[in-house]
């Protein structure tokens, strides 16, 4: 499994901005929205190629077909 690592960065004027690396999808908001939230408001929000790649959670799925049924 993939290291997630968030980065953050504090600049002179107090903005806090935040990196999500190693995570795709979805799993990014997850992980960092608990410190958004004692953080304060959030500013603004800006997706990388990573959020846009498919997240597969299962990738063995076995079907079974019962042929006894009428």
């Amino acid at each position: 499994m993939k290291k997630e690592t968030i980065k953050y960065t504090i600049k002179q004027d107090g903005t806090v901005t935040e990196e999500v690396q190693g995570a795709s999808g979805d799993v990014c908001i997850t992980l960092t929205q608990g410190i958004e939230e004692k953080l304060g408001d959030l500013e603004s929000r800006v997706y990388n190629s990573d959020y846009y790649k498919n997240v597969t959670l299962n990738k063995d799925v076995t079907l079974q077909y019962n042929s006894d049924q009428d």
